[in-house]
């Protein structure tokens, strides 16, 4: 199943922030494990910095296949609960028509007769 939301996700371009000293970011180093396409390397091929326009378009990307995952799940679970609605309907019905048979074979006067 595709699902998608409107355009594809371009590549956007970092820029050091002058006015923020204290800045969060991705190890390079625990980065690579992950994903080595992420990582731009040092002249020695060393871990140097992390990619960060490709990592918002591979957690879109991710993001998006959760929510098709999400979406088809939710698909899945009311058709079941139709399905199940449909069963207890059928199930419900032969329980009233057995009810009704017993109630009208408790109520038919027996009559005994005495042969002696």
């Amino acid at each position: 199943m595709l699902c998608s939301i409107g355009d594809s996700p371009g590549d956007g371009v970092a820029r050091p922030s002058v006015t923020r000293r204290n800045s969060h970011g991705l190890v390079a180093e625990e980065s690579e494990t992950v994903n080595p396409d992420l990582i731009v390397g040092d002249r020695d091929g060393k871990p140097f910095t992390v990619r960060y326009d490709v990592v918002t378009a591979m957690l879109l990307n991710e993001f998006l296949k959760g929510h098709c995952k999400v979406e088809q799940l939710t698909k899945d679970f009311e058709s079941q609960l139709v399905e199940q609605q449909k069963q207890i309907e059928g199930l419900t019905a032969g329980l009233q028509k057995m009810s009704d048979q017993l109630e009208l074979s408790k109520s038919a006067p027996q009559i005994v007769v005495d042969k002696q």
